[in-house]
């Protein structure tokens, strides 16, 4: 086979599952050829290391006209045998096989404050649409939790068959850790983006009840600034919130020491399609206090110490209970080397691999 893959979102948070996916896709499969469709400026983001592997650059943004012409017409030329949406976004028209991977619902289920109203819900309108042309049309849709199928399988109205699970996994490089200097002996940690959904407003409120009874504790929010960091930072400056640390932009090393040495890992989100950051803190020893809500339970297990995300009190309270109790910190910190241990991006590869076989042998489109 010529497999496509669209690895537009390479660089990005969430793209780390495109890169993962191609790096192992390469390590076990000999066979087929890839042409990896990255934008010019991550050109070099990712380089082959097979021969059967290569790059092609295309600019076509996201959610733009371009994609439903322009990049229609590069799929048409290139003629590949197959095509791997990392993301639902995609030209609806194009008429040959194609597989897709939909990481979650959140773009039609949540609302980001930082964004245009009237622009953010007809972007919605129509991704409502989009969502379900794409998974009733593609050969197969990928999900990284059964969660996320479930709620695809409802919305799309298709059938569970053509839907398959694969769970993303988290590396760990302790040997490649880079101090990052802060001001707090003791600090609770978030790593990710901060739209609404992300609940970091609740969260800032729940570390201000916390240092009521733990007075020297920080909360070290990691994440690239933008519109949405910048809104959380403007409501903690209004309600005079002490003892929260912004980094910006971090190199992973620094972002992974300070995994190691944060007292617990915090995962407030409202609704997610797998939660990898948790993981993540996993493998460097951090206890997870995490959100209940959505797929987390699924991904976490008893690796994490859950809370409503809906109320501040409960999140408090859970944080607090692993900050004080010494011998659930170690149980969760045990726990959670052994939840790491479930999952396997290589494993991952071969199942998305199994499926591009079936979908190309396919004969329904």
């Amino acid at each position: 086979m010529h497999i496509a893959i669209d690895a537009r979102i390479i660089s990005t948070s969430t793209g780390r599952y495109v890169e993962r996916l191609i790096h192992y896709l390469e390590i076990i499969d000999r066979t087929n050829h890839y042409t990896i469709l990255v934008p010019t400026k991550d050109k070099d983001f990712y380089r082959p290391t097979n021969p059967n592997f290569k790059i092609k650059t295309i600019d076509i943004p996201n959610y733009s006209l371009k994609e439903q012409t322009e990049f229609k017409d590069i799929l048409d030329e290139l003629n590949p045998d197959l095509v791997h949406f990392a993301m639902p976004q995609q030209p609806v028209l194009y008429k040959g096989k194609k597989v897709t991977t939909f990481h979650d619902l959140t773009l039609i289920r949540t609302y980001n404050s930082d964004k245009n109203w009237f622009v953010f819900h007809a972007k919605q309108l129509v991704s409502r649409c989009v969502f379900k042309r794409v998974a009733r049309t593609n050969q197969h849709i990928f999900t990284p939790s059964k969660f996320t199928r479930d709620e695809l399988i409802k919305f799309a109205r298709i059938p569970e068959s053509k839907v398959t699970v694969t769970y993303e996994a988290a590396d760990v490089f302790p040997d490649k850790l880079v101090p990052y200097k802060h001001p707090f002996s003791k600090f609770i940690l978030y790593v990710g983006q901060q739209s609404d959904y992300k609940n970091i407003k609740r969260l800032g409120d729940a570390h201000q009840q916390l240092l009521k009874t733990h007075p020297d504790l920080g909360l070290i929010l990691v994440g690239k600034k933008n519109d949405a960091i910048r809104s959380n930072e403007a409501y903690f400056e209004s309600k005079g919130y002490k003892n929260i640390l912004f980094t910006d932009f971090i190199p992973d090393q620094q972002r992974d020491w300070l995994y190691t040495h944060a007292a617990a890992y915090i995962f407030p989100s409202l609704m997610e399609g797998f939660g990898l950051p948790g993981l993540e803190a996993m493998g460097y020893g951090a206890p997870v206090v995490s959100s209940n809500a959505t797929c987390l339970p699924e991904v976490y297990g008893d690796a994490a110490h859950y809370f409503d995300p809906r109320s501040v009190d409960d999140m408090a309270r859970a944080i607090d209970e692993v900050l004080t109790d010494e011998i659930l910190r170690r149980r969760l910190i045990g726990n959670g080397y052994a939840q790491l241990g479930r999952y396997s991006w290589e494993r991952m590869a071969k199942q998305t691999l199994a499926v591009y076989r079936q979908a190309f042998v396919d004969k329904s489109n």
